[in-house]
């Protein structure tokens, strides 16, 4: 027989595990730091232009970053702040470096999201936040999943609850009930109307002070910061129904939009949400913020019928939850809840496979040119960085053979660029700020 205390001595000899996992894949501090890009990175798969001309441009002004010269004196390595500041002071055929975004706009917010596990959701969620933050982007993820793997692969851990999305969505709940009280105080009526109350429980855990800041912590990417998960954060699903009950006209699912809205609309460029495997508070919470949906798969039948599965629970989610139209604050949220875009991103994708094949034809037939045209394939060297908590971009090309790690890089490149695009019309409809 094993009871709940069996699990908890379980659990404690898995963290002494995670530790000892970390020191190998970390620094000694267990601190997760990005390494430099040599300039044939800069030049070609960065910047994308001949890397003879950014080093004779480079050279020609010695107040640019000169980077960190290898002891053989062959190659130069910059670190991703000097890449920034390159990127901010040159131009090359006069032409701007900096990334597009439109003026006036905030920043673009996608929920990847599928309630199948092992759809690669964290790995798509890992990738295009890195690979946005090369191209010059500042982005800001969000973990709302449980397991917390977008938050390890971050480098980040060791996080209380109270700063995760749970503590978010406990702080709006009590400023919310908080304004729900003062609006009827305030009512124009003779009869006095019952408060709504929040037990001590809740309300002195002293969230409601909390800083729009305290949830965001900064990563070892100096453009990427995270609002991180941890494993506690699971029992946010029984929290937030309990919490609707003890105040059934909160809407929880605006929780998380109304906390991004309170962000400075020039902080970030793009947000971007890893939602966990199921359709409950967290993860609609991330598609009610959300601006675009991602929805990845794996290239299999089993894929295709849990991708059919969710998209259908999502549709019935989304309609029933249209039913709070009245009860949410003017302004805070449009309903029905309604995205600028959606698309299908197969993943672990294998172009000489008949099977995978077949499955990208069927999708294709069914959702159009809502399938992403570049799947992320599966390769060796996708694999390695998933063991070792890091995206392709973060692997040193000389641990593996360079077109091993270039083809890799390649898949996620044409998959994050299709990305890009994409949001970039979608930024194109959102509208402008006040």
């Amino acid at each position: 027989m094993f009871t709940h205390e069996d699990l908890a001595q379980m659990q404690a000899q898995s963290l002494k595990m995670q530790g000892w996992i970390r020191q190998q894949t970390f620094s000694p501090q267990m601190e997760k730091s990005l390494r430099r890009f040599s300039s044939w990175e800069v030049g070609e798969l960065i910047f994308k232009v001949n890397q003879s001309t950014l080093r004779g441009r480079l050279a020609a002004d010695p107040s640019l970053p000169q980077g960190h010269v290898e002891e053989d004196g062959r190659q130069r390595w910059y670190s991703l702040e000097e890449i920034n500041e390159i990127r901010r002071r040159l131009k090359i055929n006069r032409k701007s470096l900096m990334p597009k975004r439109p003026e006036n706009k905030r920043a673009m917010r996608v929920a990847i999201a599928n309630f199948k596990g092992g759809a690669g959701k964290s790995t798509t969620a890992l990738h295009f936040a890195h690979a946005a933050a090369l191209d010059g982007y500042r982005v800001l993820c969000v973990d709302f999943d449980p397991q917390a793997t977008l938050s390890h692969s971050m480098g980040l851990s060791d996080i209380t609850e109270e700063y995760t999305v749970w503590g978010i969505m406990a702080r709006d709940l009590i400023r919310e009930t908080e304004r729900m009280n003062n609006a009827t105080q305030g009512a124009e009526s003779g009869a006095a109307l019952p408060q709504r109350r929040l037990p001590v429980s809740i309300t002195g855990m002293g969230l409601h002070d909390l800083r729009i800041s305290d949830f965001i912590k900064p990563t070892c990417w100096s453009t990427i910061d995270l609002v991180p998960s941890c494993a506690n954060a699971a029992f946010v699903e029984f929290a937030s129904a309990q919490y609707r009950h003890l105040n059934p006209e909160w809407s929880f699912f605006a929780a998380m939009k109304r906390y991004l809205d309170s962000i400075p609309s020039d902080a970030y460029d793009l947000v971007i949400f890893d939602c966990p495997p199921a359709i409950g508070y967290q993860s609609m919470n991330a598609v009610f913020a959300a601006d675009m949906l991602y929805i990845p798969s794996g290239p299999g039948y089993w894929e295709y019928d849990s991708t059919t599965s969710f998209i259908g629970q999502l549709s019935e989610a989304l309609e029933d939850l249209s039913g709070f139209h009245g009860t949410v604050p003017a302004g805070t949220l449009d309903l029905p809840k309604a995205f600028l875009d959606v698309r299908f991103l197969l993943t672990r994708y294998e172009p000489g496979n008949e099977l995978h094949r077949a499955m990208r034809s069927a999708f294709q037939k069914v959702f159009g040119d809502r399938v992403a045209e570049h799947s992320i394939e599966m390769t060796r060297a996708v694999e390695q960085s998933g063991r070792f908590l890091s995206s392709i971009y973060e692997i040193d090309y000389r641990d593996m053979t360079r077109e091993t790690w270039r083809r890799a890089r390649g898949s996620f490149d044409q998959a994050y660029e299709e990305f890009r695009d994409n949001i970039l019309i979608a930024w194109d409809k959102l509208e402008d700020e006040a």
